[in-house]
């Protein structure tokens, strides 16, 4: 008997997974399920703006994206 160690990429190979576990082909030893955390969640609110910061970010971007339609 061999042990491998594999990294799922896709959550519809752990019903795979389960199926060939069920059918005693093989066992899954251990399980480190970590769902990814979205970026939005991570940096939630760890940006601070002052109302004034705010509105030269959006006035900026704004400008951008003007020059950027202008130089299409």
């Amino acid at each position: 008997m061999e042990t491998i160690l594999l990294q799922i990429n896709n959550n519809k190979a752990y019903k795979l997974i389960e199926d060939l576990e069920a059918l005693n082909i093989v066992k899954v030893l251990k399980k480190n399920i970590q769902p990814k955390e979205k970026l939005s969640a991570k940096f939630a609110g760890s940006l601070k703006l002052s109302d004034e910061e705010y509105k030269n970010f959006q006035d900026s971007l704004t400008q951008s994206r003007n020059e950027w339609e202008r130089d299409v």
